[in-house]
This record gives C-alpha cells, sequence and structure tokens, in this order.
C-alpha cells in the first residue's frame, strides 16, 4: 500500500457526546486530531470558538505518579524476567477498564511516600554518621562540651593541624601566660585536639597565641552534654533509622504485589492523556465542539460505522497540493518489505504525495547486505537471532519490531550469497579436515571466490550499481511526469539514458568515436532545457561535468560491496589459519571461534552502515523528497502490555 492516503476530517458534534467520539476515534487509531490556530486567527471565529477544555494536567500527573512508582518498585524490588520474555496480552475490552485506577494510584502515592521516608531516613542517617565523626575525637573529654569553663576560669576546646608543635605551643603560652595549661585529648593523622585552661580575665590575650599555631574552635552546634553521651544517643538514632528503613522495605516488597497492576494502569492512562491531549485541540460553543484533523482512507469505512451512532456532522475532503506540507505520512507494507521502515525513520519520511522508497529499496538493501557478509555460517547466526527474538520476545518497540525481521531477511540473503562463495565461518570446514588429514584438499563447492575472482565480483558490483541507479532515474523520471513535468523528465534523466544507451551500442559495434559524438550532440540539445541566454551554455556544459562525474563516482561507490565481501572473508580465513597453526583441535575451535565472533560482530554493523550509506546517498539521491511528518492518531499506546484487538 505505500504511503497511505489521507483526507482531512471536519466533524462537528453536541458537547455532550464529546468524550464518547473520542473514545471511539481512539479504539480505532486512525484520526490525527490537529491544531486550530488558523481558525480562531479569524476574529470573527474566534468571537465564536474558543478552545475546549480538558483534564489533561490531571491524567498527565497521575501518569508521572504511577511511572515513578514503576522506578521505585525496579529499584527496591526489582524482579528478574527471563530473557525474550514478551510483554503480558490482553483483550481491549478489559484494557479500556478502568476498575484498577484508584487501587493503581493509592498504591503508587503509598511506593512514592515511602520512598520519601527512606530517603529522609537516609538524609538524616548521613547527619548521625556526621555528628559521630566529629564528636569521636573528643570521646575522652568527659565534660559537657557546652562547658566554658567557671567565674573565674575559661575553658576553650580546639584544633591545630597534626604537624604544629605542642611543646612549643605549650611553652609559648605558659611563657606568656603563665596560669594557663593545654591538655591534649586525641590526635589523627590530620589534627591534634586540645584543651586549653586559663583564666577568664587573660582569654583576649590567651587566643592570639593560639591562632599563631593553627588553634581553630570546634563547631558543635547545638550539641549538649559530653562526646560520650552524645554518641551513645546518635547511635540509639541511628538504630532507630535503621529499622524504620527495614520497616519501609517490607512495606515496598509487599507493594510489589501491585507491580503489574501498575504497569497496565499507566498504559491505561498513557492512552486517556493522548485522548485528553486531543481534546484540547478541540473548539467549541455551549453545545458543540469541532474537531478537525486527518484520517486514513483505509480506516474510513469503520470510522464512519462508528459514528453513525453520535449526533455529529462530518466532511471529508482530499487535502490540496499546498496542502501536502501538513498531511501526515502512514507507511503501510506488506511483512518482507516493512522492516525497511527502520531505514527510512532514521532517514526521513518521505514527503506526502511522493514515492515510497522501501518497496524499490528492500531488494537492493538486502542483497547488497547478504553480498558484504557472504557467510553461510553468519547467515544462519542472523537467521536464528531473528526467528528466536521475534517469535519468543514478540517485541512492540518500533526499533525492535523492524530491526529484528530485517535482520533475518538480511540472513537468508547472507547465508544464499555465502552459498555461492563457499564460506562457511570463512574456510574453518576444510581447516578443521586439514588437522586430521593434512593432505586433504576438501573444498566448500562454490560458484566463485571472493579472493580469486576479485576482479569478477568488483565488475558484479559496479553492475548492480548501474541496476540501482538506473532504478533511482526512472522512479524520478516517473514522478516528474506524473506532475505534468515531462519534458523536465526527458531532458533530464531520458537525456542520460539515452547517452548510456547510445554509448553502449557505439562500443558493442566497434563506433566509439560516433557514439560520443552523438551523446555529445543529445546533451547539448537537452541540458539547456528551461534555461534562457547565457544560462544554456553554463547549464550544457555544467551538465556535462556534474553528470560524468557523478554517475561515475555514484557508480563507483558500489565497489564498496566488493571489498566489504573481501575482507570479511579473508579476516575470517586469517582467524581459521592462525588457529590451525596450533595444531590442536581444542586451541583451533577456540581460535576460530573467537576470530569468527570478532569478525561477525564488527561486519554486521560495517555491512549495515555502508548499505545505508548506498541506499541514502547514491540511490535515495535520484528521486527521494524527504521532509514527511509521522501520522500520530490517537490510539491505545502501551509500554508494559500487547493489547489483543477482538
Amino acid at each position: 500500500m505505500a504511503i497511505v492516503r489521507m483526507k482531512k476530517l471536519s466533524l462537528l458534534a453536541t458537547r455532550s457526546q464529546k468524550d464518547e467520539i473520542l473514545h471511539e476515534l481512539m479504539r480505532l487509531g486512525c484520526v490525527e486530531v490537529r491544531e486550530q490556530n488558523e481558525i480562531l486567527s479569524d476574529a470573527d471565529m474566534a468571537g465564536v470558538l474558543t478552545r475546549e477544555s480538558s483534564d489533561a494536567v490531571e491524567w498527565r500527573a497521575k501518569k508521572t505518579a504511577l511511572s515513578e512508582a514503576i522506578k521505585l518498585l525496579d529499584r527496591y524490588v526489582p524482579k528478574k524476567t527471563p530473557m525474550l520474555t514478551p510483554r503480558p496480552e490482553m483483550g481491549e475490552a478489559q484494557f479500556l477498564e478502568e476498575t484498577e485506577l484508584e487501587s493503581a494510584l493509592t498504591a503508587a502515592r503509598e511506593i512514592i511516600a515511602l520512598d520519601e521516608r527512606v530517603r529522609s531516613d537516609t538524609a538524616e542517617e548521613n547527619r548521625q554518621h556526621l555528628l559521630i565523626e566529629a564528636l569521636t575525637p573528643w570521646r575522652g573529654f568527659e565534660l559537657p562540651l557546652e562547658t566554658n569553663g567557671t567565674r573565674y576560669v575559661s575553658m576553650l576546646l580546639g584544633t591545630v593541624p597534626a604537624t604544629a608543635d605542642l611543646g612549643a605551643l605549650s611553652t609559648a603560652l605558659t611563657g606568656a601566660l603563665p596560669e594557663s595549661e593545654i591538655f591534649e585529648i586525641s590526635s589523627d593523622e590530620n589534627l591534634r585536639y586540645l584543651s586549653v585552661f586559663c583564666l577568664r580575665s587573660e582569654e583576649d590575650a590567651v587566643m592570639p597565641v593560639l591562632r599563631d599555631y593553627g588553634f581553630a574552635a570546634p563547631a558543635f552546634g547545638a550539641v549538649t552534654g559530653s562526646a560520650q553521651e552524645n554518641i551513645k544517643s546518635t547511635q540509639d538514632v541511628l538504630e532507630k533509622l535503621a529499622a524504620d528503613k527495614a520497616a519501609c522495605q517490607a512495606q515496598l516488597e509487599q507493594q510489589a504485589n501491585n507491580r503489574d497492576m501498575i504497569k497496565v494502569c499507566f498504559d491505561r492512562i498513557n492512552t486517556r492523556v493522548d485522548v485528553e491531549e486531543a481534546a484540547e485541540r478541540l473548539l467549541k460553543t455551549e453545545k458543540a465542539v469541532l474537531l478537525e484533523g486527518w484520517v486514513s482512507v483505509p480506516e474510513i469505512p469503520a470510522m464512519e460505522k462508528a459514528l453513525a451512532g453520535f449526533d455529529c456532522a462530518y466532511e471529508l475532503t482530499e487535502p490540496a497540493q499546498e496542502e501536502y506540507s501538513d498531511v501526515p505520512v502512514d507507511l503501510r507494507n506488506g511483512k518482507l518489505v516493512r522492516p525497511m521502515n527502520m531505514v527510512t525513520d532514521m532517514y526521513s519520511l518521505p514527503a506526502y504525495g511522493s514515492v515510497d522508497p522501501n518497496p524499490l529499496m528492500a531488494p537492493f538493501f538486502i542483497v547488497f547486505y547478504g553480498m558484504m557478509m557472504a557467510d553461510m555460517g553468519y547467515g544462519l547466526i542472523m537467521m536464528l537471532l531473528s526467528l528466536i527474538v521475534v517469535t519468543k520476545a514478540k517485541p512492540q518497540g518500533a526499533t525492535m519490531r523492524y530491526m529484528m525481521p530485517l535482520m533475518g531477511l538480511c540472513g537468508v540473503s547472507t547465508f544464499i550469497w555465502g552459498a555461492l562463495t563457499g564460506g562457511f565461518f570463512g574456510d574453518l570446514i576444510p581447516q578443521l579436515i586439514k588437522l586430521f588429514n593434512p593432505e586433504s584438499a576438501f573444498a566448500l563447492p562454490a560458484l566463485f571466490s571472493p579472493l580469486d575472482d576479485a576482479v569478477a565480483v568488483l565488475i558484479g558490483s559496479l553492475i548492480l550499481g548501474v541496476i540501482q541507479v538506473f532504478t533511482g532515474m526512472i522512479v524520478s523520471m516517473y514522478m516528474k511526469i506524473k506532475r505534468g513535468e515531462t519534458m523536465s523528465a526527458l531532458c533530464g534523466e531520458g537525456a542520460w539514458f539515452l547517452v548510456f544507451i547510445i554509448a553502449g551500442v557505439g562500443y558493442a559495434i566497434g563506433q566509439i568515436k560516433a557514439a560520443l559524438i552523438a551523446a555529445v550532440v543529445v546533451l547539448v540539445i537537452t541540458q539547456g532545457y528551461g534555461k534562457k541566454g547565457f544560462g544554456i551554455i553554463t547549464g550544457i556544459f555544467g551538465s556535462l561535468y556534474n553528470g560524468i562525474t557523478g554517475y561515475f563516482s555514484d557508480i563507483l561507490s558500489y565497489s564498496r560491496l566488493m571489498a566489504l565481501m573481501l575482507a570479511g572473508a579473508v579476516v575470517a580465513q586469517v582467524f581459521n589459519q592462525l588457529g590451525a597453526m596450533t595444531g590442536n583441535v581444542v586451541t583451533f575451535i577456540i581460535v576460530a571461534l573467537i576470530g569468527n565472533a570478532l569478525n561477525f560482530a564488527l561486519n554486521i554493523l560495517g555491512c549495515y552502515v555502508h548499505d545505508m550509506r548506498l541506499q541514502c546517498l547514491e540511490f535515495f539521491g535520484r528521486f527521494y523528497e524527504d521532509g514527511g511528518k509521522p501520522f500520530r492518531p490517537m490510539k491505545i499506546k502501551t509500554q508494559y502490555i500487547n493489547v489483543i484487538k477482538k
């Protein structure tokens, strides 16, 4: 079906049935509701219509709460899921029920509250540990830390650097103030912890002496009592915090029983948010609502049947040519072509009204990929991986849903090319047989060898390149003729087709000089089309230079098909030979498997990148019109379950 036809939908309905209509359109998944800013820009219409309100903010908040709860459960109570486990399935009618939403939201709020308690307890634990760390050096000081002396004697607590000379400090202090005394309470690698006693009347004179040795008073804050007493009470607090965290953990483990319910409700609310956001794009009067959007043509009969039960009127119109840039694009193809959506999604969707490149690209992409990998063993691995993931995991995400089938198709092509070249993990089987029989000349049957027939492979690569480039030129001509630009098509790609035919015939009959003259005449006649004055001359010479160099370089780019086929085969054989040099079957298998695994990992990505380059530059550059906007209809959107429509 390629690019799905779209029609513009204008629907006027009673406001009381708005929610039901949106619900039905969401269930069908065929209508994209668009903004109606141009209507509101009309002063007359703006006086009649206003934007519809919705509960989108409230539902987004609920969605956020459920999402946060799921993340918290995964953090506190992780659940091990077997590899390749598919999503659970649920019928559409059951999914659209909202009976569990309040229970799920209540559970989510409790989970979030428990997490807040845990985080609060953790923060308090950190503060208590810091307090213990600060008090530990003072454990040997038995007086209350808030004590500052008596009526006549001042007591100062503080620290000096561990490198400070305590004897010199004591001598300096007692020399200046004989009634003063210093006691060392404890020390560590950084500091010495001191208590200093002096007459209260001499306290101001003591401080300058202490500061000369880096004396600094500790900050105990509101701590009262001795250090040992505070350490003991802090440890009691830590025990209570640990008990509270353990209780929270136990409650979170109980809440893990609600994990599946919360996930299902998250998907339900995710779908509801989509509907509420669509409602915000509607315009309203007191009694009616106006919806405008795009509907996919294949689903129009189903939509009309669904709307028949409502008090509404609607109009379907074909988009005008000038509206094509606003029309969303939906690509639909068969199973063999659908995986190519991965390529166009990464590049850019085709513009509406242009050509879907996927059916044209699919055979080239798959054949080119297989040609570059060209190994039966690698092809088998790709097919098996694809089959296992698709059948076991049943991926639903856009990337995996397309990537794994594409890998399988490329694996088939890789296996076929491997059979043609006789490659099975390089030359693993012949090398293995030689370990048992050094005189063996066994080799897998092959139509050609990348190493021995490199020139033939190069020529074949260039021929494939010519075929793809010509295909792109044909598509470009078709699109121009369809738009009424027949002369542009004939004087553009048509003229170059004629030049290639003349060159081929001239080479075949040995009249190269005559063919060259005829080709130049064709280009002189055609390449000035659409230009005036001196532009005709520049157009002719520019077309000659750009056309000749452009076609030559583009076709030459396809030599990478031969280069990657040759590189992959050589690397595999090198590792096999390295393993065979050990003369031991076990070490041979280990070295060969490691080497082929590295070669496979390198090539599965490298071949994809080079294949993408050929498609996006050499092929798409001929005809592709990008810039399409993806079709985003209201529909059931799930992240954790698969909804089965019955």
